[in-house]
């Protein structure tokens, strides 16, 4: 599959900027995350060996969140639209493409009907292995487009298709929070806010507002170094980012630096410590010997490189967290364990995961952040403090877990914020995250 991205869109004749291109990139992109890999992968894959324009890779990377944002309901409808599934998988996820921009969002349509129309069939008339089926994108997309009143009715008595997630999904977290997982739900399908952290060692919140202001650019203070941006900006539009003024980092994970009460001088661990956003945290917060540990030699350069545009530094070494031969065997103060999980409270940012998880996945991963948080405990000193930290939603990888972790190794819990719902209710509007804090005595 590596080499036939190259072959289908090097040779179709489209016009790179035209959207009929950016459909059938797009297509080839959901094809790999519905075999299997994540989206950011399916992207650079897609992306690497072919000379995109910026605004075709923003586009091509918009419309992809777009469809895994709404998967079930472009399956459901292709399904109605259809006598049998349509083959090969190109062509499948070529109709979902063209079926999510025929979706209003918030009441406005991207494109013109008949340009969606038009554009899905060239896209089909110019690859090789979908030229046949151009009569049957053209009937699909027009069928749909006269019977959308009826179809849209029908999708929202689909849960799949209503909510966007897979069945079991939507049941465990009807199951899990009964009061607010419909908002859980509806939050997920949305765009996530633009937080940024502000590098204390270097500014203040006032003062990057005022810096922000200054370009343009309308922000608020979510917290003591938390500023969110009304509009989200890219990465190299924000000022001083370069500079090392601020780090992207959700209002959420913002909690977990301050959660320690970090003191000059500590020894400190952050395990499974990529990409570094936790890292900078602390390190800006106090003047620690911090070591940043990751098991891939990959993410460990990620560190490496947002440290340095922070002006920090810490050690770094790659390790397993349940092992202990990376240790020289002298004991932590503070240990932050931001464990491995499902990531099922970032999936704003992440849409692929719901489709990508499986239901026994996060039994695997408790049993795994088990392992690491018996092996991080046994470094701590006597009354040290370990922070469990997860981006998930899933009981059995929070409040479960910390929970058994209590009991089984006798750690006293201390005040931490336990679980955080993904909500967007108020002004802060931070991701799905659960913290517990533990004192070894």
């Amino acid at each position: 599959m590596v080499n036939r991205k190259i072959n289908f869109l090097a040779q179709s004749g489209l016009v790179p900027e035209s959207l009929a291109f950016r459909l059938a990139c797009t297509a080839e992109v959901i094809c790999r995350v519905i075999n299997g890999r994540s989206l950011p992968h399916a992207l650079s894959t897609v992306f690497s060996g072919m000379a995109f324009s910026p605004s075709t890779r923003g586009a091509i990377q918009d419309i992809s969140y777009h469809v895994l944002r709404n998967l079930g309901l472009v399956r459901f409808l292709t399904e109605k639209l259809t006598r049998k599934p349509p083959e090969p998988l190109l062509l499948q996820n070529l109709l979902h493409c063209a079926l999510v921009l025929l979706l209003p969002e918030n009441g406005i349509l991207r494109y013109e009907p008949y340009t969606v129309v038009d554009q899905a069939v060239q896209a089909a008339a110019s690859i090789r292995t979908l030229s046949k089926a151009k009569g049957l994108v053209n009937a699909v997309l027009r069928r749909f487009l006269r019977e959308q009143t009826d179809l849209l009715e029908a999708a929202r008595q689909r849960p799949e298709a209503c909510w966007n997630y897979p069945a079991w999904w939507i049941d465990r977290i009807r199951e899990a929070y009964p009061s607010d997982w419909e908002s859980i739900l509806e939050v997920g399908n949305t765009p996530p806010p633009l937080t940024l952290r502000v590098n204390r060692r270097k500014s203040s919140t006032d003062a990057y507002i005022r810096l922000a202001n200054s370009a343009g650019i309308d922000a608020v203070a979510i917290g003591p170094c938390a500023v969110k941006l009304a509009h989200p900006v890219p990465v190299d539009k924000i000022p001083g980012f370069n500079d090392g003024l601020v780090s992207v980092q959700d209002a959420a994970a913002q909690l977990a630096a301050p959660l320690l009460n970090l003191e000059n001088g500590m020894k400190v661990l952050d395990a499974c410590a990529a990409p570094g956003g936790k890292s900078g945290h602390m390190l800006e917060m106090a003047n620690i010997d911090l070591l940043a540990l990751d098991c891939d030699h990959w993410r460990l350069q990620m560190i490496h490189e947002n440290l340095e545009r922070l002006g920090l530094k810490a050690r770094t070494k790659k390790g397993d967290a349940t092992k202990q031969d990376w240790w020289d065997k002298k004991p932590f103060d503070c240990i932050l364990a931001d464990v491995p999980c499902t990531a099922s409270g970032i999936i704003r940012r992440h849409p692929d995961i719901r489709w990508l998880r499986r239901p026994a996945d996060s039994q695997e991963l408790s049993a795994l952040s088990m392992r690491i948080l018996e092996n991080l405990w046994s470094m701590l000193k006597p009354g040290g403090k370990l922070l469990l930290a997860t981006c998930s939603i899933w009981p059995e990888e929070s409040e479960q877990q910390a929970r058994t972790f209590s009991a089984r190794f006798g750690a006293q819990r201390l005040e931490a914020p336990g679980q955080l719902l993904p909500t967007a209710k108020d002004l802060i509007d931070h991701d799905g995250l659960f913290y517990a804090l533990f004192k070894k005595t």
